[in-house]
Formats: C-alpha cells, structure tokens, sequence
C-alpha cells in the first residue's frame, strides 16, 4: 500500500476524538450563557461520529471512503499524493455510512434508531430550524454511548467517557450524567472517580442497571467505588 495512505485512518481518528472530546463536553454540562450548546452538541456529536465512522473503514482500506475512485486518478502521475486526494476525493455521505461499514465490515451500526434521528436532528439543526420537541442533550448522549462507544472499543480498545474538555475533574462528570440517566458505557480496567458517589447517582435507577453497573465495578476489581 502506497505510505499515504497508511496516514489517512490516524488523521481521521485524530480529528474524531477532538469532536468526541468537545461533544461530551457540550452534552454534559451546562451553564448560563450557555444554552446554545444543547445544539452544538449534536453538531459535534454527528461530527464525532462521521469521523469514527470513517476511520473504521480506512482501516480496511483507506480508499474506501471515497465515492468515485476514479476521480482521484489524474491519468498524470503513478504515485497518491495526499494533496490531491484532499483536492479531488469525496467521501461518502454521513447517512451512507452506517450501509459502508455493514459492506466493509458485515456489521451494523448499534442502534440505527439514535443514529436516524441525530441525522435528521443536525440537518435541522444546520438550516436554522431545529425541532422543539427534542432534548438534544440526551439525544447526543444516547449517540455517543449507544453507537460511538461500543464501535471505539471495539475498533480502537478506546472509551468514550475519557475524552471531554473538563480536565479539572476526571472522568466523574461525565460518569454521573450517564448513571443518573442510565446509560451504559465501556469501563476501562483503570476506572476511578473521586468528585461522585456511584450509589447516590443510581439511587433511582432500575435494578437491571444497578446490576449492570456492579457487574463491571466487580469485573475490574473496585467494589468498593459502591460504598464511597
């Protein structure tokens, strides 16, 4: 495979843990002055996805994310320069991905559902008329712990909870976002909070996913995060 192209699924994977960082940022906290972030939250969430999506793919093989292959030959040079494919390839669609990487990989996408609505969401979001009957928080969160989270540790051995722009905090945030509105997420082996306390966010949880999360706090040996 030419060198350039081995570049291309780093650079996209770079790009999308920036947008994951800034979407959980967005979809996590909220303060006033800050109401606007409900919507770009979304904007970076389908970002986020987009990139990983594509990332996914250039790993079977970097060309695979462009539509018309073709395009790219200029009939002038043997080699790929990486200029000329940003200058000429266009990649597919973000809603042609989740059919690329069943084609790539003979996978779906987890939860096609989320990923239809965050589609329709941001394209409302970007010709000014957002939908009002939509909690784009909590839809971004869905997105990024139902479809983006699992295909990253799956792909990359990488967790969605540890990439966010509150550097002050850790982890423990964004952790109670999800307890408190019970969405499940990868827990990497080296899982620690010290801002929270797990059994006052789960509090009014249901007991699957009590059981759930004590599951994994047993299956990385910290039990005892449940009695802090």
């Amino acid at each position: 495979m030419d060198p350039v192209l081995t570049e291309i699924p780093g650079r996209i994977l770079d790009l999308a843990f920036g947008a994951l960082s800034q979407a959980n940022m967005h979809a996590v906290f909220s303060d006033a002055g800050n109401e606007h972030w409900d919507f770009i939250s979304v904007t970076n969430t389908a970002h986020a996805g987009e990139l990983f999506l594509k990332a996914i793919i250039a790993k079977e093989h970097p060309l695979l994310i462009f539509k018309d292959l073709f395009s790219l030959d200029d009939n002038r040079t043997d080699s790929i320069e990486l200029v000329n494919l940003i200058k000429r390839g266009k990649t597919h669609e973000f809603e042609r991905l989740p059919q690329i990487i069943w084609a790539v990989t003979g996978k779906r996408i987890p939860n096609p559902e989320c990923y239809e609505r965050l589609r329709r969401a941001r394209n409302s979001i970007q010709h000014f008329c957002a939908p009002e009957d939509e909690d784009f928080r909590d839809l971004s969160l869905e997105f990024i712990y139902t479809i983006i989270d699992p295909l990253i540790f799956e792909h990359f051995e990488s967790f969605a909870i540890e990439y966010h722009e509150d550097h002050s905090a850790g982890d423990d945030y964004v952790v109670a976002t999800l307890l408190r509105k019970q969405l499940r997420f990868s827990v990497p082996d080296d899982f620690d909070i010290t801002e929270i306390r797990i059994r006052d966010e789960i509090s009014a949880s249901s007991q699957t996913y009590r059981e759930w999360i004590t599951g994994e706090l047993n299956r990385i040996g910290r039990l005892d995060l449940l009695n802090k």
